[in-house]
């Protein structure tokens, strides 16, 4: 399979600080440019970065080359020294299939099979949704192993098409090879909107035009469970985007369901998938800022049985992440005092630079500043196809709160 021309890469020999080489030989992934001491030749984007032990000169660690990243090598194999080849690639993807297995025998047909550095495959994101698989990428330095990983890929999990994403940085890049977001390199696509199954309930994904690969599938097992406890209840889905929470929460036989979300087409997107499934619940949609609409249901004086509070990343910076733990608190506040006794608060945050110990210490703290106790269910983080191998890596956490 050709998916890009013959691309040559070449061979370079590295050497790093000791601090560098520590964080190396401890199996973190990224290899910084201020880090580099000694380079053979220069590199270009995919060129193999053999990583040299200082002193006893043996290798450490291969990466590919990123000249345009501060993140200059991102590894792919420690230890020892091996060929990087198709032969690599396929056994790297059956052993992140591996690790899927226990998903996939349940009544679930979406799941993420490559999730970037923690399945050794930095800026490399690989989901699957019934037949059709989507590939993204993040950075220039997968387009020289294409023609190896895609009918790697296509092998393993048995899809009929697959389907290329691109980050926005390498949309707007020059040397991509022809390639383009929302290609198809594989097979024939139907229809741009694939259906597919998350525990027995179904949704949909735009595969082509919709955020990261056209869904979100690392709150799967959340979802689950906010659907295993809103038979006979009042649901409130804040930040609802395509309802992930809300169809779960209707196909669970909840009495009444509304998706909040400032987007009137994910909105939409939400009723679309409520409609895939079977339910007599009522849902209904608020189109508005979160904080907004939360205020305003404080005023009108709504209360309900499960509210779920799952807002895209606040702190994509690190200057960001104090305003973050403040907007983290405002919505602990509003969801506490909108939540019925005995309710079930959930509250979740995907910003990696906000730490699980302080997004869970600033939501209790500001559950009981509304004057609330709570008692701690549980805590969760990454689902079973979002494992975790370096702690950058980890990004989501939810907690779920009885408030009285």
């Amino acid at each position: 399979m050709n998916i890009v021309p013959q691309i040559e890469i070449k061979r370079l020999a590295i050497k790093l600080r000791p601090i560098g080489e520590k964080m190396v030989k401890k199996g973190h992934p990224w290899v910084f440019a201020d880090s580099i001491i000694k380079q053979n030749s220069d590199g270009n984007a995919g060129d193999l970065a053999i990583v040299y032990d200082k002193k006893a000169n043996n290798i450490i660690a291969i990466g590919l080359y990123d000249p345009v990243s501060p993140i200059r090598i991102k590894l792919i194999q420690f230890k020892k020294a091996v060929q990087i080849d198709s032969k690599w690639f396929q056994t790297r993807i059956l052993e992140s299939y591996t690790i899927r297995k226990p998903l996939l025998k349940t009544d679930t047909n979406s799941y993420r099979l490559i999730f970037g550095e923690n399945d050794h495959m930095p800026g490399f994101i690989a989901d699957v949704y019934d037949t059709v698989l989507v590939v993204k990428l993040y950075s220039h330095i997968w387009f020289p192993y294409l023609n190896d990983i895609i009918p790697r890929l296509i092998d393993q999990t048995g899809c009929t098409t697959a389907v290329l994403r691109l980050s926005r940085a390498l949309q707007t890049s020059e040397k991509t090879y022809n390639l383009y977001d929302g290609q198809v390199i594989y097979g024939i696509l139907e229809n741009e909107v694939v259906i597919f199954r998350e525990h027995g309930v179904l949704f949909s994904a735009n595969v082509i035009k919709g955020h990261k690969t056209g869904y979100f599938l690392d709150h799967r097992d959340n979802r689950k469970h906010v659907g295993l406890i809103s038979k006979g209840k009042t649901v409130l889905d804040v930040f609802s985007y395509a309802g992930g929470f809300s169809v779960h929460a209707l196909a669970g036989g909840a009495n009444e369901v509304i998706s909040l979300d400032i987007s009137r087409q994910a909105l939409k997107m939400a009723e679309e998938n409520a409609a895939l499934n079977h339910h007599s619940g009522k849902h209904s949609i608020i189109v508005a800022d979160a904080f907004d609409g939360l205020q305003k249901l404080i005023n009108n004086g709504n209360q309900f049985d499960v509210i779920v509070i799952d807002p895209p990343s606040f702190a994509k910076k690190e200057l960001e992440v104090s305003k973050a733990k403040n907007s983290y608190a405002r919505l602990a506040r509003l969801g506490a005092k909108l939540i019925k006794p005995n309710g079930t608060l959930v509250l979740a945050s995907c910003s990696s630079r906000v730490t699980s110990e302080d997004f869970f210490e600033i939501s209790e703290q500001n559950i009981l500043k509304e004057g609330k106790k709570y008692t701690l269910l549980k805590k969760t983080y990454h689902d079973i196809d979002h494992p975790i191998t370096f702690p950058e890596g980890a990004y989501l956490k939810c907690g779920y709160y009885q408030v009285t």
